[in-house]
């Protein structure tokens, strides 16, 4: 039979253990948060850039290097300018609706930022704000400067031109 001194350490440091093995359980765990706090990444990480294969896109703003807005057309009349990236045909196709007329060619993702190729549409004239916008932003296509992509909710595309303006599309079509 164990001696009372003996049977008193054992039980000062049963607890001991416990606590300690607790303790040890407790620093292995992760941590645990929702998406929603965890903070937003660098939407202008070159990485985040391959995302952008087989998405569809609205263009939401249009804001030129001096800070102040250009209209963008938005009423039910005018149909949103749009940018689809298709890799369907095994290439990498761009296509939409460019203001007025809809317009076709291929895209790059490299060095995370988005290029076009030539790009080819039809030829209607429009008298619409669409229509008047349509020859900028057919030219803000060819002058990308940086591209960023925000994949979480709310999934933006922003693209800052080589003259400082900056157009923002949100996700369409998912």
């Amino acid at each position: 039979m164990p001696s009372t001194s003996s049977a008193r350490i054992v039980r000062s440091i049963a607890p001991l253990a416990a606590l300690t093995v607790a303790v040890l359980l407790a620093g292995c765990s992760l941590p645990v948060h929702t998406d929603a706090s965890a903070p937003q990444p660098d939407p202008f990480n070159p990485a985040a850039t391959q995302l952008l294969d087989d998405t569809s896109w609205q263009l939401a703003a249009w804001t030129q290097a001096d800070g102040t807005p250009r209209d963008i057309p938005h009423a039910d009349s005018d149909k949103p300018i749009t940018l689809v990236l298709s890799t369907a045909t095994g290439q990498r196709r761009a296509n939409g609706f460019s203001g007025c007329n809809r317009y076709m060619g291929t895209y790059t993702l490299k060095d995370g930022k988005l290029s076009f190729g030539l790009l080819a549409g039809t030829r209607m004239a429009c008298h619409t704000p669409g229509g008047q916008l349509e020859p900028a932003y057919l030219d803000a296509l060819e002058h990308i400067a940086r591209t960023g992509v925000q994949m979480r909710t709310p999934q933006e595309l922003q693209l800052t031109l080589e003259n400082g303006d900056a157009l923002r599309f949100s996700r369409s079509g998912q």
